[in-house]
């Protein structure tokens, strides 16, 4: 039932990921919910996900090659998966205990050296605590989640499964 090859399964995951930018652009371009500085940093493991992925489909690498592709599509989906369930944390916080707002991303990246930049991620709590969107009761952040977790595993299936 799952004889998919490995090129296969980087091209579904590439597939999936344009899928997640799409409707995180639709969310933002059409329905007007505007994104905190973890969505933004969420996004860019999205891409770099993909673009592992992607890579992957193009280059056709033998056994030791896609296992490389897929333990780095495996940790960019960690790191993802590490924003997004911070994200969530926040938002489970009560209102007091979040610090206030932090710039904007754009403002950030123009203003401030790498160090600061990272710190204001990790850091500053901003408007990530504000839950505006759900679906079936969880959050986009939280939903974001279990994709960079279904990434992760299909990134070490693709690159881990025998031939």
């Amino acid at each position: 039932m799952f004889n998919l090859s490995s090129r296969k399964i980087f091209l579904l995951i590439a597939c999936a990921c344009v899928l997640l930018m799409g409707y995180a652009f639709f969310a933002q371009y059409v329905l007007h919910y505007e994104p905190c500085m973890l969505c933004m940093v969420q996004r860019v493991f999205v891409c770099a996900v993909g673009l592992v992925a992607l890579i992957a489909v193009l280059h056709g690498p033998g056994r030791v090659g896609t296992r490389v592709y897929g333990l780095l599509a495996a940790l960019m989906a960690v790191g993802g998966a590490y924003i997004a369930g911070r994200h969530v944390y926040l938002q489970h916080l009560p209102p007091e205990q979040l610090e206030g707002c932090a710039p904007s991303f754009e403002y950030a990246l123009d203003n401030y050296g790498a160090l600061q930049f990272l710190k204001t991620i990790f850091i500053r709590d901003q408007d990530c605590g504000v839950i505006d969107w759900t679906f079936l009761g969880q959050s986009m952040p939280a939903w974001v989640f279990l994709c960079f977790v279904v990434l992760f595993v299909a990134s070490l299936w693709a690159g881990f499964r025998r031939a």
